[in-house]
């Protein structure tokens, strides 16, 4: 019977069949390797918690500016800002549209007086064709003068002088005239010296 050997041996011979050996070098290799997937598991921690505080300092840098840039801005300043510098741009494209139409027309009053001074320059010193009549000289003396004084004066097909072209260079204005024998010369003169 098996109560009848004795314990000690009994216990001798199971213990000198079990193989342990392999048992304590599993258990020595999860041992290890539980050591090691512990220190790695800790660094990575470690350095997610350094890489977690980094961004949260840079999370309340940027807070922070956003908050002082709101605090900052004014809307209605900046609406006035825009609508000021739209005021600027419209006066500044007005004032360049104003002066293009200025210069062309200097342009054409320096394209006008270039013809004068042509002519005069194509009748020389003694003042042009002598041949003509005394009373042709006083006349065309007297279109000279009206057009050195930017008026043009026209002849109808019967040879009168009957329509006047006034252009007052400094407003850039125009005026045609239309000269009625029923008023006197006096009247027009006025009236040409006011509108220059």
């Amino acid at each position: 019977m098996l109560l009848d050997e004795d314990p000690a041996s009994l216990i001798a011979q199971c213990t000198s069949h079990f193989k342990l050996d392999s048992d304590r070098s599993s258990l020595l290799r999860i041992s290890d390797s539980l050591a090691t997937l512990s220190s790695f598991r800790q660094q990575h921690t470690s350095s997610l918690q350094s890489t977690l505080t980094r961004l949260n300092r840079t999370h309340q840098t940027l807070a922070s500016n956003h908050n002082h840039t709101l605090s900052q801005h004014n809307p209605t300043t900046h609406a006035a800002e825009i609508l000021r510098l739209d005021t600027e741009k419209f006066k500044i494209a007005k004032q360049a549209s104003d002066l293009e139409m200025e210069g062309e027309r200097l342009e054409g009053e320096l394209g006008r007086l270039g013809g004068v001074l042509g002519e005069l320059e194509a009748e020389g010193v003694e003042g042009g064709e002598r041949e003509k009549g005394p009373e042709e000289d006083a006349t065309v003396l007297k279109l000279k003068v009206y057009r050195s004084l930017g008026i043009d004066v026209e002849a109808d097909p019967t040879g009168q002088y009957n329509k006047a072209v006034i252009r007052n260079a400094a407003k850039g204005d125009v005026h045609v005239v239309n000269i009625d024998p029923k008023f006197s010369r006096n009247f027009y003169t006025n009236y040409f010296w006011r509108t220059m």
